[in-house]
């Protein structure tokens, strides 16, 4: 196989990556044979997995244009994956060019790929970082180079939170991320969830504990919780597609068949 430009050379392209895998399920040009082979894996297993991506990076795209009707340029986006279809920076640099935007991954594949993908673009970081280590990101001097920690910031939690355990405290994640930003920042937050889900669905989710990357379903309940100290922006925490939709949901369309809930909030 010929390696594209924008292919690092350290990258092994027969091996499958999941933040390519997500990539080809958003309809991106940056994957290959390998990672599209195991999203058709998955999605025999799970058919609305892509639906459900797509309906993230939808979600994702209209609470960046919200954020930015509210007056915050900074971002901070963790979890970020590869920055490809319509991503955070495409949407806010689209709007205003002087939008910064760092982007944290704690894959290293992602994260090369990311580089490459975003040379050249001065309004972009992207770090390497467990999402757990939220001392270390706040305190990496790209991102304090290219963020303005007086100001306020968005930070962006979209799917990534489901992957941390409940020993590793998530509600604590995101408690430590509102101290290190200032009053009038928002987060925006994604997680999968168990409730309104089919029992098959639900066994099917149980499949990833066989991975390196179990997904842990959560409900209303414990997901409100991380948002403790911050304010729920109208229409609060909802299913992905409920959240402010570009247009309606077809009739007998069903949303909680995505799996998972989505809401934006203001630090008080």
């Amino acid at each position: 196989m010929s390696r594209p430009s924008w292919a690092p050379k350290d990258i092994d392209l027969d091996r499958p990556s999941g933040a390519r895998v997500y990539d080809y399920f958003l309809g991106g040009a940056h994957n290959f044979a390998v990672d599209r082979e195991l999203a058709g894996m998955i999605a025999s297993m799970t058919p609305d997995i892509g639906d459900t991506m797509r309906a993230n990076r939808s979600f994702l795209r209209r609470v960046v244009r919200r954020i930015l009707d509210d007056g915050i340029t900074q971002f901070l986006d963790i979890g970020s994956g590869i920055p490809t279809v319509g991503n955070v920076h495409e949407v806010a640099q689209k709007a205003d060019p002087s939008c910064r935007v760092v982007y944290v991954d704690v894959d290293p594949i992602a994260v090369s790929h990311s580089r490459a993908i975003l040379d050249g673009n001065p309004g972009t970081v992207v770090v390497q970082a467990d999402a757990r280590d939220v001392e270390s990101i706040v305190a990496d001097p790209d991102v304090r180079e290219l963020l303005d920690f007086d100001r306020p910031i968005a930070v962006l939690v979209l799917g990534v939170l489901h992957f941390v355990p409940d020993a590793d405290d998530p509600a604590g994640i995101v408690a430590r991320l509102r101290e290190s930003v200032p009053a009038g920042s928002m987060l925006a937050l994604v997680n999968v969830t168990h409730e309104d889900q089919p029992p098959e669905v639900i066994e099917a989710q149980k499949l990833s504990s066989r991975t390196g990357t179990p997904i842990f379903l959560r409900s209303r309940a414990e997901l409100l919780a991380q948002f403790d100290g911050w304010d729920l922006v109208e229409p609060g925490l909802v299913h992905l597609p409920l959240w402010h939709p570009d247009v309606p949901l077809a009739d007998g369309e069903r949303p909680e068949r995505f799996g998972a809930l989505a809401g934006l909030a203001v630090k008080r």
